[in-house]
């Protein structure tokens, strides 16, 4: 199973300040976190990168480059560790000198696929090992589905490289839809079975990543030859949110509600989402005011 002795696991609880703020406003947050690495990481700038473990070299090669790529521009990748996809997505960002965070399915001491050893090792020591399970928890099949909320709840958006119908990174993109997170999806050949599921994601209505700084205009990022600053774009519901606090000036999250139809979840992770944008600020933990 890979167990690795080691005295540096943390934890943090819901209750705290310091607890993620995305996360918080998720369905079923995790009651406590136990990690390993860099904690500040979770209110960065995330992308979870995520798909099938078993996957083509088309797959991995898109993984790691989009990773690498909004790495250099600053963005933290997020995934699970996995085989496949998920690693090629955490080594891409490594590689950039970048961030990274691992959710994992089981604790965070254990090392699960144990050929990813190096990888761990590497993440622990440059990004975040993160978890809901406490130290020696074993990688029982149920919990790494469950682990998949994290992984979209981190992150800003999700991106799926690669995945046939029945693979587990489809749960992660039906987390991020009802979590009101962008869903990206890389398309893939059709008449790979490998690609099936994503295809599907992007006929439903994810933005295709048709070449890989796409992922950039997607995140609001400027590249960086362009000397302009980072996190200039908006979604739309980011938008609807900004102009309702900026024709209002101060608002509380019950007024935000009442104007937008989201539920108080859904707004509380938009406002969060243009605080770290620069977008707005809070006052008092309930008024928020448009920065000009």
């Amino acid at each position: 199973m890979g167990i690795i002795k080691m005295n540096d696991i943390e934890k943090i609880t819901i209750e705290s300040s310091d607890y993620p703020k995305l996360l918080r406003f998720i369905k079923n947050p995790p009651n406590t976190l136990y990690y390993r690495g860099d904690f500040s990481l979770c209110d960065t700038l995330c992308l979870a990168v995520v798909g099938a473990r078993r996957c083509t070299p088309y797959g991995k090669w898109a993984a790691y480059h989009i990773a690498r790529r909004a790495a250099e521009h600053g963005v933290t990748i997020v995934s699970g560790m996995a085989s496949g996809i998920d690693s090629a997505g955490h080594r891409g960002a490594l590689d950039a000198g970048g961030k990274t965070i691992a959710v994992l399915g089981c604790g965070v001491d254990i090392c699960y696929p144990k050929n990813n050893k190096g990888l761990m090792d590497q993440i622990g020591k440059q990004g975040l090992i993160i978890s809901e399970y406490t130290a020696g928890s074993p990688p029982l099949p149920f919990q790494f589905p469950m682990r998949n909320r994290i992984i979209s709840g981190l992150s800003q958006g999700v991106l799926i490289a690669e995945a046939s119908l029945g693979s587990g990174s489809l749960i992660t993109a039906e987390c991020a839809l009802e979590q009101g997170r962008e869903v990206y999806g890389v398309p893939g050949n059709i008449n790979n079975i490998y690609s099936i599921g994503v295809n599907k994601l992007i006929q439903d209505g994810a933005t295709p990543i048709v070449v890989i700084d796409d992922i950039l205009t997607a995140l609001g990022i400027k590249k960086k030859v362009e000397g302009t600053s980072k996190q200039d774009a908006l979604g739309k519901d980011e938008k609807g949110i900004l102009n309702i606090i900026s024709n209002s000036g101060e608002v509380n999250l019950d007024f935000l509600c009442k104007k937008s139809g989201k539920s108080p979840a859904e707004v509380g992770a938009l406002v969060t989402i243009l605080e770290m944008k620069g977008r707005v600020q809070t006052s008092l933990g309930k008024i928020y005011i448009a920065k000009y």
